[in-house]
């Protein structure tokens, strides 16, 4: 190849090693590659290196529409950088968890990105293991390590304040967990309490109703100990879509309408939501930018860049679709 460029070896591995050479000679080096259909061998050049060529993505479920896809989107980062990625799912758990922190293995992988749940900030600080590890999510941030989330108390309120613009009154959150104090839906509680209050909304606790875990089953329970109330509400924010698909299920066997007679509003905008009957309004995450911004934490740490750990805050959208996309609100059919 290098014969046929017109270069030496070094050169030809500098052009594929992307190092700095004169825009010509890379155009020649390139060209040979394409006409000898060269494909470099990652491989080897990750064992030189020291390296597997492997990371970790670690996630409490892979059942999970959200987390589903988020790590098709990390596969396909990783994949652009010569990288493959092992999934492993924790569930939530203490020592799957601390198995994740510990660097899953001698040598098993080169770097982890880490969503968790029972692991906290303290948790993290403790780690003895040196491998790369950047987080998702709000369990952990502001350090120890790198970490990568939206910002979910705006996010929610935003997703609230949209459902009071239409004139809804008795606005409901399904999704509280208040034995997590530090997490996700905590941070989604505030954001709605927030919105409440600057609409001039009252907070009523019998309104906020907690889920165990973000399946539709639990939305669907939830659902049904709403519509039993006195006086039922007429708009839910869900804290994820798969709570809002079952919310939405249990409305429809009751005979509310949705949005006519219930307002419905999730988060994440996983693809069954955007397909649902009616689709889903949500709160939409840029996916591809968390899996773009923690690969690219990552791979920084991995060369050994050393900075304080960074936090990164991926932007966010509401969504509007047909589950909030009528104004006026009618009788409940019967």
């Amino acid at each position: 190849m290098a014969a046929r460029a017109g270069v030496s070896v070094k050169t030809v591995s500098n052009v594929i090693n992307g190092a700095a050479v004169g825009a010509g000679t890379r155009e020649r080096v390139q060209q040979a590659i394409a006409d000898l259909g060269y494909r470099p061998n990652i491989s080897a050049r990750n064992l030189r290196r020291g390296r597997t060529g492997i990371l970790a993505l670690a996630v409490p479920e892979l059942d999970q529409p959200y987390f589903a896809e988020l790590a098709r989107l990390i596969v396909d980062t990783a994949d652009e950088h010569g990288y493959t990625i092992l999934i492993d799912q924790t569930g939530g758990g203490d020592r799957r968890e601390q198995y994740v922190i510990d660097g899953m293995g001698a040598k098993l992988v080169d770097g982890v990105i880490f969503s968790p749940v029972a692991m906290d900030r303290l948790d993290i600080a403790r780690r003895v293991d040196t491998t790369p590890l950047v987080l998702l999510g709000e369990r952990v941030s502001a350090g120890p390590a790198d970490h990568v989330a939206i910002d979910n108390v705006a996010a929610a309120r935003t997703a609230t304040a949209h459902l009071a613009g239409l004139g809804r009154r008795r606005i409901a959150a399904i999704g509280a967990q208040p034995d997590r104090v530090q997490g996700t839906s905590h941070m989604r509680e505030r954001g709605f309490r927030a919105a409440l209050e600057e609409a001039g909304l009252p907070v009523e606790e019998s309104l906020i109703v907690p889920a165990r875990e973000y399946h539709r089953r639990d939305g669907a329970e939830a659902a049904a100990y709403l519509t039993e109330l006195e006086e039922p509400p007429d708009a839910v924010f869900c804290f994820n879509d798969t709570l809002a698909l079952g919310a939405m299920r249990t409305l429809h066997d009751r005979g509310y309408r949705i949005p006519q007679d219930v307002a419905v509003v999730g988060f994440d905008d996983i693809d069954d939501g955007r397909y649902n009957v009616p689709s889903l309004t949500t709160v939409s995450p840029d996916k591809a930018g968390i899996a773009r911004s923690a690969l690219r934490l990552l791979l920084d740490r991995i060369e050994a860049i050393d900075s304080p750990p960074r936090e990164v805050t991926v932007r966010h959208e509401l969504r509007v679709r047909e589950s909030s996309g009528v104004t006026s609100r009618r009788s409940r059919a019967t």
